[in-house]
């Protein structure tokens, strides 16, 4: 069984600013698996532990930088943007955001030295 998390207050916020957002379970303040008839509390929404095997599966990998944090995995901060990231490896260097766009721009400057080389 996984072990249960505490948050702390600032990550409690968050976890709840992403049931809101992202939980396909949560209906106003409502949790639908546990709804019997009469409105249920979602049970994440007012805890500062990490019941909701929904929740821990579903929706908190959405955020990888709050899932780092609070299943203190590392985490580094982007070289371009400054933002924390989980990184993939340890040579990684940029959030995957950035990632894309630096690999773009390096593959096109390689590609524009070895043309005007050839020619």
């Amino acid at each position: 069984m996984d072990e249960i998390k505490r948050l702390t207050p600032a990550q409690r916020a968050r976890c709840n600013r992403l049931i809101r957002r992202l939980c396909a379970n949560y209906d106003g303040g409502n949790c639908l698996p546990l709804d019997d008839g009469e409105g249920c509390v979602c049970v994440q929404m007012i805890s500062y532990s990490l019941l909701c095997k929904y929740f821990r599966r579903a929706v908190l990998p959405t955020d990888k930088a709050r899932y780092a944090d609070i299943y203190r995995q590392r985490t580094r901060l982007c070289e371009r943007c400054g933002k924390p990231f989980a990184p993939g490896s340890n040579r990684q260097k940029y959030c995957p955001e950035c990632g894309c766009s630096i690999r773009r721009k390096q593959k096109a400057d390689s590609a524009r030295r070895r043309r005007s080389v050839e020619h």
